[in-house]
């Protein structure tokens, strides 16, 4: 009988998240879904775990009862992410902090001991989804796209140190992709007095009008399913249809027009 491949998600209640565990559970894999709140039972080939990871003792408690049903994880996807929006010099350190709490503690939180664990084992494939916002920075989200970067730099060092063990990592990196992440945004609070309000504004039209026009998240879920499955993983998944142009950008334009770019992209 052969090994049915398990995997943890988290943040899979919606977005991109969902989309990584439809695709993959209807790939035969046992899938383990996260959410922060307690979900009504599994269905569909997901397993429902509740999480929420910028709290110690959930992650704990969430990692006991994936474990207490398998023995071990061949994957990891660490999705769960929000954004802030606000102009640095306007963003209180304590929503900059909770932007990191999520995006780059809570992904440690839940790496580290599921890592142990493949490390051990020799065996295991560990997916850090991060943003193409880490390589060409969105105004008025340095937060999330700082975060962002932290994550690739996270990613690549950790592949450095694994080198030795037979555990894989990719860094799973999207561009504009069309879900429900404006929604859950924090927009925080505009003042019309602000010195950056026209620009804050035109940046945030730009953001709010894009997204619906960007492809689903199936082709994130594509990634995923690639980098988990492949028997040669790529390191680096730009996804997206900016994917190519910031690539090329980063290679050929200098700092200086690079920003220029993004300005003009974000009309302000």
């Amino acid at each position: 009988m052969s090994h049915r491949k398990t995997v943890l998600i988290t943040g899979a209640s919606s977005g991109l998240g969902a989309a990584m565990s439809e695709r993959m559970a209807k790939l035969g894999w046992r899938v383990f879904g996260t959410s922060r709140k307690p979900r009504p039972g599994d269905g569909d080939g997901l397993e429902w775990i509740t999480m929420d990871v910028c709290e110690d003792a959930s992650v704990e408690a969430g990692l006991a009862e994936v474990f207490a049903r398998v023995d071990a994880l061949d994957g990891l996807v660490c999705n769960a992410g929000w954004g802030i929006y606000g102009a640095v010099e306007e963003t209180g350190l304590e929503r900059a902090r909770a932007q990191f709490e999520t995006n780059f503690f809570g992904v440690l939180r839940v790496l580290r001991p599921v890592l142990a664990r493949m490390r051990q084992r020799d065996s295991g494939r560990i997916l850090l989804v991060g943003s193409l916002a880490g390589r060409a920075p969105i105004p008025f989200q340095a937060h999330y796209s700082a975060s962002k970067a932290a994550i690739e730099a996270l990613a690549f060092s950790l592949a450095n140190e694994i080198h030795p063990f037979d555990v894989q990592v990719s860094l799973i990196e999207p561009g504009d992709i069309n879900t429900a992440f404006n929604d859950v945004m924090d927009w925080g609070e505009p003042d019309p007095d602000s010195p950056y309000a026209e620009r804050s504004a035109a940046c945030e039209r730009a953001i709010r009008e894009s997204l619906p026009k960007s492809p689903g998240p199936e082709i994130v879920a594509d990634a995923v399913a690639h980098a988990l499955t492949s028997s040669r993983p790529r390191l680096r998944y730009a996804v997206g249809r900016e994917a190519a142009l910031v690539g090329l950008g980063k290679r050929l334009l200098t700092d200086r027009l690079s920003l220029k770019t993004i300005r003009d992209h974000f009309g302000i």
